[in-house]
């Protein structure tokens, strides 16, 4: 007959085996950071190039076009690592859809590459391109931090995915700046795209802020400091107060890609940081729980002693279980297990440690869900703002950005936080008109 402690045994081995699928996702997100960054760095070099018909940075794109490649195949690595053959959780299946979304963005880059080699096509076209492509990437990063199961490991993909969305709102900015400056003409399209990507920076920061640990948050912080960021804003200001079709100075093109890199780069070293951070955690929550699962173990081979009655007695003693660090510290030393306060007044010694590390065991697992639930928030108000803004491109014909501005305008009007208009207006759905086909 199995008794409570094998359930414990199997309920920690079920955790390790998250935790090493954990693992991989983290090396997945690493690498996918390190995609992302080249990407973001070959799109505005591509954008150069084709704003002035080959005559800039022909040879700087090529070089980083090698580069990605290396970076390429690295993600691929970390996609054949991940077991796609065992059933996955609900998560797991949203997961894999994405890595099949990015797949497909993989294979069609050398043709998109060749275009741009070629001088075929539009800088406005090749960042739709890249934007896309980077989209699919960073939203395998948004799943691995939607299915994390460790409350501080959640935490972590929480800022880096908020980060990582702010840094490529930079890049955009960085493109979009670079190719204005190229073409020698301001236009208010150009102008309106950059303040959006303006504010959104602002609001993924601002999450990231509010999920990143102390000593990361200043990192960011003492990276923004100095004559590179005020080069950047005069140039922002050059860009965004120029008249609907007034001449810019294409020499700009240069020294705008420039600052932009220099911050983006400051941008890649916290970024770096953090993913970094992300791999060591898991294998340190790997590794406990290995020492907890030996701490089980070791129990097993302790006889039980006591009657049915004193375990009874110590069932339903109301005594404070101890904190969950206690299995951790057992894990350390498992020959010097024990719980017991008092042995003597409380039951034999086996039956009362395994019936503390089962209430270790439920308060940890209350305590992860409640923290969980916390770093999750923040995904979930961002999968309700997405779904909303589909929603209003769908039936009021507007692009992505003019339909977040008019949400941000209906929460300023009506003094209310942006995922409450959402709901709002996601509650509508079912009675607007059908679309037309």
């Amino acid at each position: 007959m199995k008794n409570g402690l094998c359930f414990l045994i199997a309920a920690k081995r079920s955790e390790m085996l998250q935790l090493q699928q954990l693992a991989r996702t983290s090396e997945l997100v690493h690498a996918t950071a390190s995609l992302v960054h080249g990407l973001q760095r070959e799109r505005g070099l591509s954008n150069l190039v084709l704003a002035s018909g080959g005559r800039l940075h022909c040879a700087q794109r090529q070089q980083q076009v090698e580069e990605n490649r290396a970076w390429e195949a690295d993600i691929r690595q970390c996609f054949n690592a991940l077991d796609t053959d065992s059933p996955q959780p609900e998560h797991g299946a949203r997961l894999f859809s994405r890595i099949a979304y990015v797949l497909q963005g993989l294979d069609a880059l050398p043709h998109l590459r060749q275009q741009i080699a070629q001088h075929n096509g539009t800088p406005e076209r090749a960042t739709a391109a890249f934007v896309k492509l980077v989209a699919g990437l960073l939203a395998v990063v948004f799943e691995a931090a939607d299915s994390a199961s460790d409350p501080e490991v959640s935490r972590l993909l929480v800022a880096l995915f908020n980060f990582m969305q702010g840094k490529e709102f930079a890049g955009q900015e960085r493109a979009t700046g670079s190719a204005a400056f190229a073409s020698g003409r301001a236009t208010h399209a150009a102008q309106h795209k950059l303040l959006n990507l303006l504010e959104s920076q602002e609001r993924c920061l601002q999450v990231f802020h509010d999920f990143a640990s102390v000593g990361m948050a200043g990192l960011w912080h003492q990276s923004q400091q100095g004559a590179p960021l005020a080069e950047l804003e005069r140039l922002r200001r050059v860009l965004c107060t120029a008249a609907d079709g007034a001449p810019l100075n294409p020499e700009h093109s240069s020294p705008w890609f420039e600052v932009c890199t220099r911050r983006i780069d400051s941008m890649r070293v916290v970024e770096s940081r953090l993913a970094q951070d992300l791999v060591t955690l898991c294998e340190e929550r790997l590794a406990q729980a290995e020492r907890e699962l030996q701490a089980y173990l070791q129990l097993k081979t302790v006889p039980p002693t006591g009657t049915p009655e004193e375990q009874a007695n110590a069932f339903f003693d109301e005594a404070p279980a101890p904190p969950p660090t206690t299995v951790a510290q057992a894990g350390a030393e498992p020959a010097t297990i024990t719980f017991a306060t008092d042995r003597d007044a409380l039951g034999p010694q086996l039956g009362r440690s395994i019936l503390e590390l089962v209430h270790a065991q439920s308060l940890r697992l209350q305590l992860m869900e409640a923290e969980l639930d916390t770093a999750r928030a923040s995904l979930n108000e961002r999968k309700l703002v997405e779904r909303a803004k589909g929603l209003l491109m769908a039936h009021r014909h507007l692009s992505e950005d003019d339909a977040h501005k008019l949400m941000r305008h209906m929460a300023m009007s009506q003094n209310r936080r942006l995922v409450d208009v959402a709901q709002a207006v996601l509650s509508m759905a079912d009675v607007l008109p059908a679309r037309n086909r």
